[in-house]
């Protein structure tokens, strides 16, 4: 059995864009992961942090990994990209977040998902909405939810 998972990438040191784009083809190289469909890529600037604009982009895949392996993967790829975690918000060379894991709520000191921010993220939702507009959070529609946050500008960087 598959569930449809959506992961939200991020990264805001050294180059970011060519960072991410690598981070999406090491997700389709990992066991128990197919179809990965990246969304544009846009930029943001950073939310209660500093440092250089972001990169931002959505995945969605299907996969065979529970939610918790799953979020072992993506780990595994910040890792190899240098992620470190000085403190909370910190820039960073890779961010990847468990956005959606099916209909699968999950809340454990490891895993929150859905993830409990991106409803008020704009560099979540336009790639979300990009892949999957008629999708609907808890919150509202994505539509609904982007005209709320309209005050975090996105500038589009490139097409997938």
């Amino acid at each position: 059995m598959t569930t449809v998972a959506f992961v939200g990438l991020g990264a805001n040191l050294g180059d970011a864009q060519s960072t991410v784009r690598a981070a999406v083809r090491e997700l389709a190289q990992e066991d128990g992961i197919m179809d990965v469909v990246l969304s544009p890529l846009y930029g943001s600037a950073p939310i209660d942090s500093s440092g250089p604009d972001y990169v931002n982009a959505v995945v969605r895949l299907r996969t065979t990994l529970t939610a918790h392996a799953l979020l072992a993967a993506l780990q595994g790829i910040e890792h190899r990209h240098g992620r470190q975690r000085p403190y909370r918000n910190a820039p960073r060379t890779l961010d990847l977040d468990l956005l959606l894991y099916g209909h699968t709520a999950i809340q454990d000191s490891d895993l929150v998902v859905p993830h409990p921010r991106m409803h008020q993220r704009a560099f979540v939702l336009r790639p979300l909405a990009d892949l999957a507009p008629d999708l609907k959070l808890a919150q509202g529609s994505l539509d609904q939810l982007l005209r709320q946050c309209q005050d975090q500008l996105l500038h589009p960087l490139s097409r997938p």
